[in-house]
């Protein structure tokens, strides 16, 4: 089971709006830890993945070094600090 997913919002074929809604349909999955990482700024899509069972919202950054400093931070706090959920597991 992964300790924490990054999703990006525009994917092809199904959006990261609809992983998130599919995510929230499967109680094995629903404590997922889910760091929405995203092009956009829009408050609209930051209060809809955070509806949606988001627990993170990250807006990419402009150029690699940022994108290693944002990792870096996201790995340090989820994985390092933060106490994750026990996990459902189904038979």
């Amino acid at each position: 089971m992964p300790r924490l997913v990054l999703l990006d919002l525009k994917m092809p074929k199904m959006n990261g709006f609809d992983v998130l809604r599919w995510l929230q349909k499967q109680p094995e999955l629903r404590r997922l830890i889910i760091t929405v990482l995203s092009s956009s700024n829009e408050s609209e899509d930051v209060n809809l993945a955070y509806d949606l069972g988001a627990n993170s919202y990250v807006v990419k950054p402009g150029s690699l070094s940022g994108y290693e400093h944002i990792v870096e931070k996201l790995r340090d706090y989820w994985l390092e600090v933060n106490r994750p959920p026990d996990y459902v597991l189904s038979d």
